[in-house]
């Protein structure tokens, strides 16, 4: 008797379902509720067409309200639930933020019982790297104004030539004077001599060289009394004959005396005296020599005392004569 009526029951409420849900499919509240929030996924729905069909002992009105009011249940604890997730995630953001700000107030608090360092460049240490760099600068012209005096002097050394001391310069020489006559080194014992080594058919050099000899000449004897005697000695043996010689030096000073002799003799008296010559090539028996430009002052024992060379003028050579006799004579 109990299980009849438990099947009977069963089949009561599986009846009043189906119903319910095939008059919601086919009728419309005349004031349609509002939208429920979207279900994952619908409710299955209990079908058996092989049920009887039973009458519903429930009111139609009243299971359409009663479902409505599901409905609404449903959508309001949606909300609620969304409402109170919204206000998590931002009570959740508020502790972030509040926890940052804490951490950044933190930060700075401990930033501030920190001691402050000073820069990678202090005023102490700008000072001391300018005084350094103005120390260099004043060294590097101190130095720089040394070695521009040392150079100078070096150079007025060289432009003199020695002024002490005895060079490998002279020795004996056996030669013809424009006289026609032989000469050698003992012929001027005796005598101040300035000697100087050219050729007769020279363009300009030996000329100009000549021309300054022969004024420094009368310049010592007018400024200091001292008598010179200016010597020229050739180097192109094959054209200075003695006729061509004397014409040359009678063209300059009355005083000057020229030398010349074979071309053995002239080759062994500029080897002693450090004289460099050497002829270019021939073009119709016209060359010239090339040849050192450098005059020599010989002492009365014919001892090299000092050279000068194309860069003195006359009165640079006059003047540099005369301070070596001088200075000679001193020590005597």
């Amino acid at each position: 008797m109990a299980s009849a009526l438990s099947r009977s029951a069963d089949h009561f409420f599986n009846a009043r379902r189906f119903t319910s849900l095939r008059f919601l499919s086919q009728c419309r509240p005349s004031v349609p509720p509002p939208p429920p929030p979207p279900v994952p996924s619908p409710a299955p729905v209990l079908e058996n067409r092989n049920l009887p069909p039973f009458r519903s002992a429930v009111p139609v009105d009243i299971g359409v309200h009663s479902i409505w009011i599901h409905q609404r249940f449903l959508s309001s604890a949606s909300a609620n639930a969304g409402t109170v997730s919204s206000e998590t995630s931002r009570k959740a953001e508020d502790a972030k933020s509040d926890g940052g700000e804490k951490s950044g107030d933190s930060q700075q608090d401990s930033d501030a019982g920190k001691p402050v360092r000073g820069g990678p460049i202090s005023w102490l240490s700008f000072l001391l790297l300018m005084a350094t760099g103005v120390g260099i600068i004043l060294y590097y012209d101190k130095e720089k104004k040394r070695h521009i005096e040392e150079i100078n002097k070096a150079s007025e050394t060289v432009k003199e030539g020695p002024s002490v001391g005895k060079a490998a310069i002279g020795g004996p020489f056996n030669l013809i004077n424009h006289e026609g006559k032989q000469v050698t080194e003992k012929d001027f014992l005796g005598k101040w001599t300035i000697i100087y080594f050219g050729f007769t058919h020279c363009p300009d050099i030996c000329p100009d060289e000549l021309i300054k000899l022969a004024a420094a000449v009368d310049k010592i004897k007018e400024k200091a009394g001292f008598e010179i005697v200016p010597v020229f000695i050739s180097v192109d043996p094959e054209r200075d004959t003695v006729e061509q010689v004397r014409e040359y030096v009678n063209e300059f000073h009355p005083n000057l005396i020229g030398l010349t002799g074979n071309p053995d003799e002239i080759k062994k008296a500029a080897r002693a005296y450090r004289v460099y010559y050497m002829k270019t090539a021939e073009e119709d028996s016209d060359y010239l020599v090339d040849h050192s430009i450098v005059m020599y002052l010989m002492d009365p024992g014919m001892q090299f005392v000092k050279f000068f060379g194309k860069n003195n003028d006359v009165d640079s050579l006059a003047d540099g004569v005369i301070k070596e006799i001088k200075q000679y004579k001193s020590k005597k």
